[in-house]
């Protein structure tokens, strides 16, 4: 790993959502890197990855420590969101979820991310929270709603740049006709791109994208139909491997604590010289000594 982590997290907003247009204009598919705090973003991007995703149930776990049961608030999402953006210079892709209500909640929504310096957010059509006596099994929202914040979403952005992606939990809750009409229609209201979670085998993938001129995000735990070289032959420009990052870096948490409190060796940790690296420590050390050089300099003129 290389590079100043500090200096390259200046790069604005505008720029990190262009660069995140170009990735989806391109003509291969990419997976974005599964990242929860500053520092996981700043090791996406030294590992070379084009991109971030924050997930909702990675949010509601790091910020909570709760399940992925929509109990998280726009607030704490689009703080958590703002300390991501702020560390890196990779593009941001966030799970907004339902967008938190209603369309006027959906504008909301968009109004905090965007400020916040993300590049991109996914609004679901899933009816969220449970409702009572689902015992966990999703429903959609009606169509037209579910496009009305889509359309919600488009006019609240005030950066062009800024990707309103339409997504689906259609897959395997519904049939192939209705979730290709849902995702159609979310393409017509004018998304920058549809996302289908739930897909697991080719025949599902290509049925839902067939006829969709609009780029594809794809969410599945088939870790075979996830083949990038597979996947850049078809509309599908993103797609997530899910969140084990976070599940390695907890399990590894486990382990340290557990071999401290035994007095045993434990896991190997992050190098001093790697911590340093990726909180910037020596480029804050440059501040201070400039400031500090500075203003004691200052001081020692004007009592002179």
């Amino acid at each position: 790993m290389q590079g100043d982590a500090i200096e390259t997290a200046a790069l604005p907003a505008s720029r990190k959502r262009r660069d995140l247009r170009a990735l989806i204009a391109g003509q291969r598919c990419v997976a974005p890197a599964s990242v929860f705090d500053p520092i996981s973003a700043r090791i996406a991007g030294e590992l070379g990855f084009p991109a971030m995703m924050l997930a909702g149930s990675v949010a509601s776990i790091a910020v909570l420590g709760a399940p992925d049961v929509t109990t998280i608030t726009l607030s704490e999402l689009s703080d958590l969101a703002r300390r991501i953006c702020r560390a890196s210079s990779l593009p941001l892709i966030v799970d907004a979820d339902h967008g938190y209500g209603n369309a006027l909640n959906v504008r909301r929504t968009v109004e905090e991310l965007e400020q916040a310096g993300v590049a991109a957010i996914t609004i679901e059509d899933t009816d969220l929270p449970d409702r009572f006596g689902s015992r966990g099994v999703p429903w959609l929202i009606p169509l037209d709603e579910a496009v009305g914040k889509i359309r919600a979403a488009l006019a609240a952005r005030t950066d062009p740049s800024f990707m309103v992606v339409g997504r689906t939990g259609g897959a395997g809750l519904a049939d192939i006709d209705d979730v290709r009409r849902r995702l159609r229609a979310f393409a017509e209201a004018g998304a920058d791109m549809v996302f289908v979670r739930g897909v697991e085998t080719f025949e599902q993938l290509h049925g839902v994208l067939d006829g969709l001129d609009t780029p594809a995000f794809l969410g599945t735990s088939n870790r075979a139909l996830a083949d990038i070289d597979y996947l850049s032959n078809t509309a599908v420009r993103i797609v997530l491997k899910g969140h084990r990052p976070m599940m390695a870096a907890y399990h590894a948490v486990q382990a340290a604590m557990a071999a401290d409190r035994d007095g045993k060796t434990g896991p190997p940790v992050l190098s001093a010289g790697d911590l340093d690296r990726l909180t910037g420590q020596a480029k804050y050390e440059t501040y201070l000594e400039d400031y500090h050089g500075g203003a004691g300099r200052r001081e020692s003129h004007h009592l002179g």
